[in-house]
Order: structure tokens, then C-alpha cells, then sequence
């Protein structure tokens, strides 16, 4: 199961999912980021429960970030280790904010 826990207050936002951000799934997230972009500046994404990612979820993942370069900035945090080796192979470590 894919859920997708949002906290939207003063301008910022947190979008934390939970399972697996794949092709079933990637849809799903990218509308959760499209509905807030309009009134956020900040944007965390919180992966602590997120269990895998493919190439549908770090397209998404691209697309919310150079969207919020030109807002205010993105953040992501709660990184584990199998999405954070995923994150080393594509490069996207290099080109995300990662806490």
C-alpha cells in the first residue's frame, strides 16, 4: 500500500510517503507536489518510510525540485539505506538537499 502523509502550514510542506514510489504509484505522488506547489516556498520531503523508488519516483522527485529551485528550496530528509544507495548509483545524492 502507497500513502502519502502532507503537512501544508505557513508556506512550507512536508510530503512524507509511505511504501513503494514506483510506476504504480509515481502518479499518485506527483499530484500531491503539483496541489501544494502553488502556496509552499519550502518543500520536505520526509522518506524515512519509504521502502524502495524507481525510476517513475526519482523522475517525480526531479520534477518537485527544479520546480521549488526557483520558490525556495527542497529538502530531504529521513533517507534509508536502500533508497540512499539508489540515490548514489543515479547521482540524484549529488543534486538533492539531503539531511
Amino acid at each position: 500500500m502507497f500513502i502519502i502523509n502532507k503537512t501544508v502550514e505557513d508556506g512550507k510542506a512536508v510530503l512524507a510517503p509511505e511504501g513503494r514510489l514506483d510506476t504504480m504509484t509515481a502518479p499518485e505522488m506527483e499530484r500531491a507536489v503539483n496541489e501544494i506547489l502553488p502556496e509552499i516556498t519550502l518543500l520536505t520531503l520526509d522518506l524515512e518510510k519509504l521502502e524502495y523508488i524507481s525510476s517513475a519516483g526519482l523522475r517525480v522527485l526531479l520534477y518537485a525540485h527544479k520546480a521549488m529551485n526557483s520558490k525556495g528550496g527542497m529538502k530531504v530528509r529521513g533517507v534509508n539505506e536502500t533508497v540512499s544507495e539508489i540515490f548514489e548509483v543515479t547521482g540524484f545524492s549529488d543534486i538533492l538537499d539531503i539531511e
